[in-house]
């Protein structure tokens, strides 16, 4: 991109966070109690069969599957967060028992039930799609395309789009079961970073460009853009734009604020992520690499 306006981002507000917020919040009167109680009792009598036997406990109990809030989160229903809700409202039976203990764990061979439908926890997928034009991100019309039918045999695990692209926008998707991830990469809190090619139905005056920049207001607030540039070797009218919050929509409604409209709207950038070597209508796997690099998010 030739002529790039860049827009630096104020994160002062994110600075200077207090080191003792967590004090005092995660103390337990619990703990203070027991140590109190302890000490008040004095040393017990050294018991080694009844060491040995607490020993073996906790190691059986380490190995005995993994806690239900994971589970449920590797089933892609949720986050871990939200899972913990989801147990607490009394939501998730464990072989027909409600469950509503916390760091309760499951094994292979348990039946898990959320509102009533079992669950499974499936091995994590990450997809990257290169989406066409046209093509629907939900699947709930079925007389429409939908992106679903471009990864219909990635794999057999269920995997789903991580926010959206409508049906005239095209580019990078990517669709996984992992639901604690999916909500990292969707969250406003995150700003994560998306790069656009846009090509309007006319030429970009560079003083629009500016304008573009200082800030948009769209339906009562402004609306941010990390930078914008013109298409290196290409005619004005298409620009390259970096956004962290907002969605394709928006970009839609900033240039038909200033009298343009966008043509096509690619998205060439997510996440670290780009569409280098996957054709339209393609998609691949994400490396070990790249996962790694999203959950460092």
């Amino acid at each position: 991109m030739a002529k790039r306006i860049n827009k630096r981002v104020d994160r002062s507000a994110n600075k200077g966070r207090s080191s003792n917020a967590s004090k005092g919040k995660y103390s337990s009167s619990k703990s203070s109690s027991r140590n109190s109680d302890f000490k008040k009792s004095g040393p017990k009598p050294y018991n080694k069969s009844f060491k040995k036997r607490i020993t073996k406990q906790a190691v059986k109990s380490i190995k005995a599957g993994m806690r239900l809030n994971q589970f449920i989160a590797h089933s892609g229903i949720s986050s871990r967060r939200e899972a913990d809700d989801l147990i607490k409202a009394g939501l998730v039976e464990v072989n027909g028992k409600i469950i509503i203990e916390m760091g309760f764990r499951v094994l292979e061979s348990d039946t898990v039930k959320f509102n009533n439908e079992t669950i499974n926890s499936e091995t994590k997928r990450y997809l990257l799609l290169n989406k066409p034009k046209d093509f629907l991100t939900l699947n709930d019309d079925p007389r429409k395309k939908n992106v679903f039918e471009l990864i219909d045999k990635a794999c057999k695990e269920r995997i789903y789009p991580v926010g959206r692209l409508n049906k005239q926008t095209s580019g990078l998707l990517l669709f996984t079961n992992d639901g604690e991830l999916s909500k990292k990469l969707t969250s406003a809190r995150i700003r994560v970073k998306k790069i656009f090619h846009v090509t309007l139905d006319k030429n970009l005056k560079s003083s629009d460009m500016q304008k573009i920049v200082d800030g948009v207001m769209v339906d009562g607030y402004k609306v941010d853009i990390e930078a914008i540039s013109y298409i290196q070797n290409s005619p004005k009218k298409e620009v390259g734009v970096e956004i962290h919050i907002g969605k394709n929509s928006t970009l839609k409604n900033v240039f038909e604020n200033i009298g343009y409209k966008i043509v096509k709207l690619d998205r060439v950038y997510f996440a670290g992520l780009t569409k280098k070597n996957i054709a339209r209508g393609r998609h691949r796997f994400l490396s070990e690499k790249e996962i790694s690099m999203l959950k460092m998010i």
